[in-house]
């Protein structure tokens, strides 16, 4: 099968299904996460906002709408958010596992297009984790702009 006809010519926002199914990923997962024994307490101070924060931002990362950086505060503010939450490896191995059963859950059925969304989570729960041992206020410098992914990974 060509890619063009798989639907590999759009972008993984185009894919996935746009804002709508990345909205339904996120409440999948955030709801399952807030279950999690391992996981509720690193979103302790959790608010619902968090949840269409997500969506928004990954419909940037996608190749969507651009509205994270423009309304949100852009890679930086993302980063920050991560600060002193103290993520252990565990801890994002499960977050992984959650988020995978969700992708499977709410994506389309496209293999290439769930391995890729679960590969663009397995690079940003490392950089996660990374910042999260720094404490609250931290200076990260400036990370530039908010990362891109497509169909060959990190754009």
């Amino acid at each position: 099968m060509s890619t063009e006809s798989a639907g590999h010519d759009k972008t993984l926002y185009e894919a996935v299904g746009g804002a709508e199914a990345l909205q339904r990923l996120s409440d999948t997962f955030y709801e399952a996460v807030l279950a999690d024994p391992l996981l509720a307490p690193v979103f302790a101070e959790f608010t619902p906002a968090h949840v269409q924060h997500v969506a928004v931002w990954l419909a940037e990362v996608f190749s969507g709408p651009a509205e994270f950086t423009a309304e949100l505060g852009g890679h930086q503010a993302l980063l920050r958010a991560h600060l002193g939450l103290g993520i252990t490896e565990e801890q994002r191995v499960r977050w992984m596992e959650l988020m995978t059963a969700a992708v499977e859950k709410e994506l389309p059925d496209d293999a290439l297009l769930r391995r890729r969304v679960v590969e663009y989570f397995d690079w940003g729960t490392r950089i996660a984790k990374d910042v999260s041992a720094s404490a609250p206020g931290t200076d990260l410098g400036e990370p530039g702009p908010t990362p891109r992914w497509g169909w060959n990974g990190l754009a």
